[in-house]
């Protein structure tokens, strides 16, 4: 489903109260929620709206669990770190216990054992059903979301959860978590806005199947909802 917006400060309403209405239910339901950020720099606005006083005092922060989609493999206070941006935004605005937050970064070990490392960590909060109440997603102008870019490999993972790799065009190691795990969310949300978007929107939402090429096209959840907030320019070809 796309919903279509007059510009991104619309579009982060619409994320932050999807965000603030998925965690009220979750929380009611079974006493906690559990999110995936996304990162690059179009959630940022939505992050600071769920930092201000009119949004961060309607979730208990206590019983939200915090996880990324995806993340290069640098330290966490380099300005390249997804993790980075989230807590200046967000995270280190709300009360939220740091053990409720699963940074995809630690110094000592290589990306492909943080991997397996990671993918234990949402087993034990999650169990084996690997259910996320929401996650966040970006798109890039080449059709990637996530660290699922086109041509990888990792486009045709089945098993693991979180897979990590050396991405030759950008010279660095990601780590993302996989479509399989993806697709087995309650709620996806795909934020993307700008001109540059609209013809891979146009290709993920409409054109032939073709995810090594649109990797976005392998986001197809089991029994949950997928929902795109664009804005106008984003749309303009579809």
């Amino acid at each position: 489903m796309i919903q279509i917006y007059n510009n991104t400060e619309e579009i982060n309403i619409a994320a932050a109260t999807i965000f603030i209405e998925s965690a009220q239910k979750a929380i009611a339901k079974k006493n906690r929620f559990t999110a995936v950020l996304t990162g690059g720099s179009s959630p940022a606005g939505i992050y600071k709206l769920l930092a201000s006083e009119e949004y961060k005092n309607q979730v208990d922060w206590s019983k939200v669990f915090i996880y990324w989609g995806d993340e290069r493999w640098v330290p966490l206070n380099d300005d390249l770190s997804n993790a980075k941006m989230s807590y200046n935004t967000l995270l280190s605005h709300v009360p939220i216990p740091s053990e409720n937050i699963f940074e995809m970064y630690k110094d000592g070990v290589t990306p492909e054992e943080y991997a397996v490392i990671y993918e234990q960590s949402i087993r034990k909060v999650l169990g084996d059903e690997g259910k996320f109440d929401l996650i966040l997603l970006g798109m890039g102008d080449d059709g990637h979301t996530a660290s699922l870019f086109p041509g990888q490999a990792v486009l045709e993972e089945q098993n693991k959860w979180v897979d990590a790799y050396y991405l030759e065009p950008q010279k660095m190691y990601r780590i993302t978590l996989t479509a399989p795990l993806i697709n087995k969310a309650e709620k996806i949300i795909v934020v993307a806005f700008g001109e540059k978007k609209a013809p891979a929107l146009k290709e993920v939402t409409s054109g032939v199947y073709n995810p090594a090429v649109y990797p976005m096209q392998l986001i197809k959840p089991v029994s949950g909802d997928l929902l795109f907030l664009v804005d106008k320019s984003a749309a303009s070809t579809n």
